[in-house]
C-alpha cells in the first residue's frame, strides 16, 4: 500500500495483550501479522509498550508520549482497551496535531458488561492480579475504566473535546459480530459468551464488546463478522491482514464515503 511507505504507525494492544503475544508459537498471533505487513509496506511500525491492565488515563499518557516522541505525524492502530487509551491521548490538541488517523478495532467506548461481571467476582481478583504482575501487564487498575457505568461517565465528561477531536482527526471504528451460523474454528468457543451478552441486552456482539459499544458516535464505522480477537489474530478462518487492508483506505480517504457493513441478525 503506497500510502504507508515511510509513514509512522503505532500499534496499541488491548487488555492482556502481553499474554496474547506469548501465544504466537501456538498459532494465536496477536497483531503480529498486521505488524509484519505494515513493515513490508515500508511503514515505520511498532508496538507502543504499555502495561495493558493499567488505568486508561495512565496508558493514554504513555501513548501521547510515543506519538510526540518523533516530530513526524503518525497513524494509530489500536485494539480493544488500546482504542480507549488512544482516544484519550488524542484529546490533547498537541497530540492530535501529530496524528493522521486512529483505527480502533473492537474498542468498548460504551463499556463492556464483562468488566462489570468480573469486578463483582472478588474470588478472581487476586489470581488475576498475580497473573498480570507475572506478565508485567500492570496491576489490573484499568478494569473499572471498562465498565458500562465508568465509560458512560467518561463519555459524558468529555463530550465537547470528543466532538472537536472527531472534526480534526479521522477515526474509523471497526466492530464485529459473532453469529452461530457463521462462526468457525476458534470463534465457536466464544459463542457461550455471545449468548451471555445477548441475555444482558447487548444485541449483536463479539463475545466481549457489543457492536453498539464499539461504534463511536461521529466516527467512521465498519462492521465485520468475527469474535473479539478474530479481526486481529491469525487462525483458521481469520485474515487480520485482509481486515487491515480493507480498513486503512476507509480511514485515510479524504472524504468519508458510505462504509459497507455486514447485515446483523437481531437474534443470537
Amino acid at each position: 500500500m503506497p500510502a504507508l511507505r515511510g509513514r509512522r504507525v503505532l500499534l496499541a494492544y488491548g487488555l492482556a495483550g502481553e499474554a496474547n503475544r506469548l501465544l504466537a508459537p501456538v498459532g494465536f498471533n496477536y497483531m503480529g501479522a498486521q505488524l509484519r505487513w505494515l513493515r513490508s509496506c515500508g511503514a515505520d511500525a511498532r508496538v507502543v509498550p504499555v502495561p495493558t491492565t493499567a488505568p486508561v488515563a495512565a496508558n493514554a499518557q504513555r501513548l501521547a508520549a510515543a506519538i510526540q516522541a518523533s516530530p513526524g505525524r503518525c497513524l494509530v492502530v489500536a485494539h480493544s482497551k488500546g482504542g480507549l487509551e488512544a482516544l484519550e491521548a488524542l484529546l490533547d490538541p498537541a497530540v492530535a496535531a501529530q496524528c493522521d488517523g486512529l483505527l480502533a478495532f473492537q474498542s468498548p467506548f460504551a463499556g463492556s458488561p464483562m468488566a462489570d461481571a468480573f469486578l463483582r467476582r472478588r474470588l478472581l481478583h487476586r489470581p488475576t492480579r498475580w497473573l498480570a504482575w507475572l506478565l508485567r501487564a500492570g496491576d489490573m487498575g484499568g478494569l473499572p475504566d471498562l465498565t458500562v457505568g465508568g465509560r458512560a461517565a467518561w463519555m459524558a465528561a468529555h463530550a465537547a473535546p470528543l466532538r472537536a477531536l472527531l472534526g480534526q482527526v479521522p477515526v474509523l471504528c471497526v466492530a464485529s459480530s459473532l453469529q452461530p451460523e457463521t462462526a468457525t474454528g476458534q470463534d465457536r468457543m466464544c459463542l457461550p459468551l455471545v449468548r451471555w451478552m445477548h441475555q444482558r441486552g447487548q444485541g449483536p456482539n463479539d463475545a466481549l464488546v457489543s457492536v453498539a459499544s464499539a461504534l463511536l458516535p461521529g466516527a467512521r464505522h465498519l462492521v465485520l463478522p468475527g469474535s473479539h480477537h478474530g479481526l486481529v489474530t491469525t487462525g483458521p478462518g481469520r485474515d487480520p491482514v485482509g481486515v487491515l487492508r480493507r480498513a486503512l483506505p476507509l480511514l485515510l480517504s479524504p472524504v468519508p464515503a458510505p462504509l459497507p457493513a455486514i447485515p446483523l441478525p437481531s437474534g443470537s
